[in-house]
């Protein structure tokens, strides 16, 4: 028995020293650890060595331990292993920690509060995570603590006051949350901070004053938070400071001259807030200072001159604001300026000479001012330039020749000046260029070979010149061309089958020049076109059904062309078609039903054509129709559909001059975003809907409908009279003594060109129309687009400008008086009085054609008289001598080429060109033909007109 005891006695030693070894166990923070593992989500078990029989968890993955007799967890780091979940209480029994790095996971839920009993913690990174609530309280109690990050979670309410208490605290880092309430004025405590950064929150309050005590700051960063109040001058006696980022807040207020006092200080970042008054001088004195952002503020008063002592920087920004003065040329000393945006401000005088020798700029942007003088030559030479914008200044002069040559220009905007000469040949020598913008200037010439050549450009934008030649069919070869504008200039020939090269186009804008010729089909290849303007222009021909390939089309403007034949119903494919005007053409045949498809549609100008048939009832679900729907002057027939009073969006509704009949239906009660509207001209009949809308317009949106009844015609029991005035004997000699200059001036064809002067100088105030999402305004008035016998009427007219009277004058000259007139509808108008008509006819002084005495407009009630009296002496003014066998005559004479001109259907008025001739052959023949008069010009045509829109 006793030696088998002893051969036992290794196994038994051995077993006694497991059930020892079972008896201990893992050690308290490894069973803290396995708890916190328990509420972790490890997609990759980056935790799978974390076992539960080792005795301590020393060797576990991210834990690391002391190395004395007992070691206990110092550190565990578990960053970027993509772990979720949440962090368990139990992270509050490691009690030696002195860091805790679970940085850049997905830990969701509140941070606890247990993390306080954390007693030796030096560091901890909790940063890119998805925590939430507010920051724990217990946080404070950590004395040890000198960096905590907290960026990028979800975490709301306030800082919590005891924060001061974190007297070792260096960095604090709590950018990207939700943080909100105001900044604890504790945090003056930390005397030992330096890197402070929450901002992207919902701070709120002003910046306490008290921040001025973190004497050890180097980085205060709270940018895109809700800071109110002013900058506390206590900022000035950060000395260390090396950052100040407070963008996007709503700080009010001066700058504080203190921060002069900042003198390490790198970066100065205060844009995009509602600072007031001067930019300190004081600030020149920051030696050290290299990106200077003031942008988006209400600054005022000069630049200082002392600007120019900030020897260190590389990039100043004080675009939009309220500055003044010249620009100091004091900037040419600092020498490593690399970007100088001043735009939008109100700068005046010169873009100085010594600009040109900071040879360090690459981007200089001074667009927006009212600036003068000319460019400086010396940026020709500049080779580091890369931006170079001056669009909307008053700059003359021309561009200097060699731009481009020296410098790999990528950014060229010179738009909206006063430039003169040609487009510099080489602006794309150095193949850098991606923006070109030269619109609206006065240059001529050709579109240098230099440009249309260029391989990277994106954007050529040269309209509102006077350039000429053909449509540079080079521009298609370009593979990165998105968007070309080459309206408003003077270019002649067809548009090119080239066209459909362009394949990564947007953007095509050919407006307002002479080309001729056939829409080619290929431009059904232009996959990407979102917009495409061709309008006022001379194109013939059908509209090819390629175009409709073309399905990213927003914006389609044809208008004011000659195109004929149907609208193809393939248009019913634009699903993303929001803009479609089509007026002024030849178009005939039915309206497709598939207009009706276009369901993104705000705007249908169809007016001013020749379509016949009725109007479609799908019409009335297109439900986005906003701006308006117009359909006048066509031969449509038939009633009007009840389904327009679907468009409840509807702004303005034009049916005028068709062929319609029956009642306007009742369901047009339901109109109620209509603006104004326009019925005139058909056949309707029955009452009008009782839309208030239509009980206030002016009869003249009703006549010539002899059966329309209620509202401004009267009731439906009395018989209407839609082809008569209401009395108006007040101010008649007056008003008779301006009707002949209006008349006068509608049919003058001669004076078209001294118009088209006058229009010129007065572009700017009066200028064209164009839809409100073509063009912004910035005012009031209405913006959108009517045909130019649309609209309005002499009445109107009358009305607007209280008889012509002299107070509404715009101006005079030897081509006649100008007259603005404010319409009921909201729109501007320029009405020209020619006075050079007068002594052409018989008539003379403040005589008129005619003197109506009933309401209706002028073509109307000429008509009307024509009907029942025939063309006799008595539609003339009574006061001129009707036994004058010279005048009479003429004025009938003048009167029929007026009624010709008059004439319903577009096909039927005469050219500009033939009612020249025959009233010059009036003139022959009754004696008053003059030699020394201006031929007419030969580009105009039928639908010049003498009342400018505006």
């Amino acid at each position: 028995m006793e030696r088998i005891s002893y051969r036992l006695l290794p196994v038994l030693v051995l077993v006694v020293s497991l059930l020892f070894h079972q008896s201990i166990g893992l050690n308290a923070e490894g069973q803290y650890l396995l708890d916190i593992k328990s509420r972790i989500g490890d997609t990759y078990n980056h935790l799978s060595n974390w076992n539960l029989n080792d005795s301590i968890p020393c060797g576990w993955k991210g834990v690391d331990c002391t190395s004395d007799y007992n070691p206990a967890v110092w550190c565990l780091d578990l960053s970027s292993m993509n772990l979720s979940g949440s962090l368990s209480p139990s992270i509050g029994g490691l009690v030696h920690l002195t860091l805790l790095d679970l940085s850049f996971n997905a830990l969701s839920q509140n941070i606890p509060g247990e993390i306080g009993n954390c007693s030796s913690l030096e560091s901890l990174y909790l940063n890119n995570n998805l925590f939430e609530s507010q920051l724990p309280v217990e946080l404070a109690k950590l004395s040890f603590l000198t960096a905590l990050n907290i960026a990028n979670n979800r975490i709301s309410g306030c800082f919590p006051d005891q924060i001061g208490n974190l007297s070792s605290m260096s960095i604090l880092i709590a950018y990207s949350n939700n943080i909100t309430g105001s900044l604890p004025a504790s945090l003056g405590n930390l005397k030992h901070l330096r890197t402070f950064r929450a901002g992207q929150n919902l701070i709120s309050g002003s910046l306490p004053s008290e921040m001025g005590g973190c004497e050890s700051l180097e980085y205060l960063g709270l940018a895109q938070n809700q800071l109110s109040g002013e900058i506390p001058k206590q900022i000035g006696m950060l000395q260390n400071l090396t950052a100040l980022i407070l963008w996007s807040n709503q700080l009010s207020g001066p700058i504080p001259m203190e921060l002069s006092n900042c003198t390490y200080l790198e970066t100065l970042a205060l844009y995009d807030n509602k600072l007031v008054g001067p930019i300190p001088k004081e600030l020149g004195n920051l030696v050290y200072l290299k990106r200077f952002y003031l942008y988006r503020n209400n600054l005022n008063g000069t630049i200082p001159r002392e600007i120019g002592n900030l020897s260190s920087t590389l990039e100043i920004d004080f675009s939009e604001n309220e500055l003044t003065g010249e620009i100091p040329i004091e900037l040419k000393n600092i020498a490593g300026l690399s970007l100088l945006y001043i735009f939008e401000n109100m700068l005046t005088g010169v873009i100085p000479d010594e600009l040109t020798t900071l040879e360090n700029l690459t981007k200089l942007d001074l667009s927006i001012n009212n600036l003068t003088g000319t460019i400086p030559a010396g940026f020709q030479h500049m080779k580091q330039l890369i931006m170079l914008q001056f669009f909307d200044n008053s700059l003359g002069g021309v561009i200097p020749r060699e731009l481009g040559i020296y410098g790999k220009l990528w950014v060229v905007d010179l738009s909206n000046n006063h430039l003169t000469g040609r487009i510099p040949c080489n602006l794309c020598r150095n193949e850098n260029l991606i923006l070109l913008n030269m619109g609206s200037n006065n240059l001529t010439g050709y579109i240098p070979t230099g440009v249309t050549n260029c391989r990277p450009l994106v954007q050529l934008h040269l309209a509102e010149n006077g350039l000429v030649g053909s449509f540079p069919f080079d521009l298609c070869k370009l593979a990165n061309l998105s968007s070309l504008e080459l309206d408003q200039n003077m270019f002649t020939g067809p548009i090119p089958p080239e066209i459909g090269h362009c394949h990564v186009l947007q953007t095509l804008h050919l407006s307002g020049n002479h080309f001729t010729g056939e829409l080619p089909k290929e431009i059904g290849k232009l996959s990407q076109l979102v917009f495409f303007n061709v309008s006022t222009n001379f194109l013939t021909g059908v509209i090819p059904a390629e175009i409709f390939n073309c399905k990213m089309l927003q914006r389609l403007d044809l208008t004011g062309n000659n195109f004929v034949g149907a609208l193809p119903s393939e248009i019913g494919a634009l699903s993303q078609l929001e803009i479609l005007k089509l007026s002024e053409n030849q178009l005939s045949e039915h309206i497709p039903v598939e207009v009706g498809n276009l369901s993104r549609l705000t705007e249908l100008q169809m007016g001013g054509n020749s379509f016949s048939g009725e109007i479609p009832a799908e019409l009335g679900g297109i439900s986005s129709l906003q701006i308006a729907l117009n359909l006048s002057y066509n031969n449509l027939t038939g009633p009007i559909p009840a389904e327009l009073g679907n468009l409840l969006l509807l702004e303005f509704l034009l049916l005028n001059d068709n062929h319609l009949s029956g009642e306007i239906p009742d369901a047009f009660d339901k109109l109620s975003s209509l603006l104004g509207c326009n019925f005139s001209n058909n056949d309707l009949t029955g009452p009008l809907p009782s839309l208030p809308l239509f009980q206030k317009t002016g009869i003249s949106s009703f006549l010539g409908n002899k059966g329309l009844c209620g509202g401004p015609l009267g009731s439906c029991n009395e018989s209407p009279h839609l082809s008569s005035h209401p009395p108006d004997t007040e101010g008649t000699n007056v008003r008779i003594g301006k009707i002949i200059a209006i008349i006068s001036a509608v049919i003058g064809g001669s004076s078209l060109i001294l118009i088209i002067v006058i229009i010129y100088f007065m572009r700017r105030p009066v200028a064209m129309v164009a839809s409100s999402q073509d063009k912004p305004s910035s005012s009031p008035v209405l913006d959108v687009y009517f045909p130019p016998k649309d609209g309005f009427t002499f009445q109107d007219l009358v009305v607007a400008t209280d008889n012509f009277d002299d107070s509404f004058v715009l101006g005079r000259g030897a081509c006649g008086t100008v007259y603005k007139a404010v319409l009921r509808c909201g729109r501007i108008i320029a009405v020209i009085d020619l006075p050079q008509w007068k002594s052409m006819s018989a008539v003379a002084g403040s005589y008129g054609y005619i003197a109506p005495d009933q309401g209706g407009d002028l073509v109307s009630w000429v008509r009307n008289y024509i009907q029942v009296h025939s063309l006799s002496p008595g539609m003339l003014d009574d006061r001129i001598n009707l036994q004058d066998q010279n005048t009479i005559p003429h004025m009938i004479t003048v009167m029929k080429i007026a009624l010709v001109c008059t004439s319903m259907s577009p096909l039927d008025r005469p050219t500009m060109r033939e009612v020249v001739s025959m009233l010059m052959e009036s003139n022959k023949l009754e004696g008053h033909f003059d030699s020394s008069s201006p031929s007419p010009s030969h580009h105009s045509n039928s639908r010049d007109e003498l009342i400018i829109h505006g």
